[in-house]
């Protein structure tokens, strides 16, 4: 076959770019133009009544100098990291455990990702009633009725980390149990012929198979640790005092508790950039973007 009918049949086989104008029509609508209309109106001053009034890098500027804003963003880093330190060791291990084919494993697992069909705010009104200090379950356990865990500035950070654990860690779980499911039982089988056990296959075979889910699960946790205000929201409503007042919350009640919506833009243009770029450092350190195979002679 000639040169010239080779890449006439490649052209032929190869889907038309029409077949992906909807998805970017998609995108476009409700991501693209969203996000550069709340950078347009990170330069204004608008109270969400009538048209936004231009004002210049004056939203910015203001930024720059709030001190709240500050000890949101380093708060919501505490979160961050202390979400991934937490989230990723329980995920991986019941993810990993869970792949095996046991019946017994299939039906548990049922049971533990029933998290992931309920909604946030059933999850968090749910344990906010768990959690109440006048009738919650405190107050059925002796040795936890002298803990007020939404109301102690010291231990309430950790109390709004477990929720959010429970809440998210079927979902990474499921990550890991699928990437598990794929990893060949040959090298087990001839791992098991050299005389390693379990835990030395785990770190040696199934770990080092599972590093691009782990950095997938990163990305999606950081990202979610800019977005995600409503467990916090309906849980403590940022308190007690500001304790828990992480940057999304802080950009919500700015902006639809004190109508500064060109401020409130600002501030989420901000955790866009920072989660963007955590995604990139996140990528690029790791090797991520390589992705090249971990299985090759398999």
């Amino acid at each position: 076959m000639s040169a010239r009918g080779s890449s006439e049949q490649a052209t032929h086989q190869r889907p038309s770019a029409w077949y992906a104008a909807p998805a970017v029509l998609f995108f476009g609508l409700f991501a693209v133009v969203p996000m550069l209309l709340v950078v347009y109106l990170s330069f204004t001053d608008w109270d969400g009544f009538g048209f936004p009034q231009p004002s210049g890098a004056g939203n910015w500027s203001r930024l720059a100098q709030d001190g709240e804003a500050r000890d949101a963003l380093v708060l919501t880093l505490v979160f961050m990291v202390l979400s991934w330190l937490v989230q990723t060791p329980i995920a991986l291990m019941i993810g990993v455990w869970a792949a095996g084919k046991q019946l017994n494993r299939a039906v548990l697992s049922s049971l533990f990702f029933l998290p992931l069909l309920l909604s946030t705010a059933a999850i968090a009104l749910l344990w906010r009633s768990v959690l109440d200090v006048n009738f919650g379950v405190t107050q059925s356990l002796p040795f936890l009725d002298r803990f007020n865990f939404l109301g102690n500035t010291e231990i309430v950070v950790y109390t709004v980390v477990f929720v959010i654990t429970w809440q998210y860690v079927p979902f990474h779980t499921l990550l890991y149990q699928a990437a598990a499911r794929g990893i060949p039982a040959s090298l087990y089988e001839a791992a098991t012929i050299d005389g390693a056990g379990r835990y030395k296959q785990f770190f040696q075979i199934t770990l080092p198979l599972l590093r691009y889910t782990i950095i997938t699960s990163t990305v999606l946790m950081l990202v979610g640790s800019f977005t995600t205000f409503d467990t916090v929201l309906i849980l403590t409503g940022g308190g007690p005092g500001t304790a828990t007042r992480i940057a999304p919350l802080y950009m919500y009640i700015t902006g639809f508790s004190g109508f500064e919506f060109g401020y409130a833009s600002a501030l989420s243009v901000l955790l866009l950039a920072l989660g963007a770029g955590l995604s990139l450092v996140v990528t690029r350190a790791s090797g991520f973007r390589t992705m090249q195979s971990q299985q090759e002679g398999v």
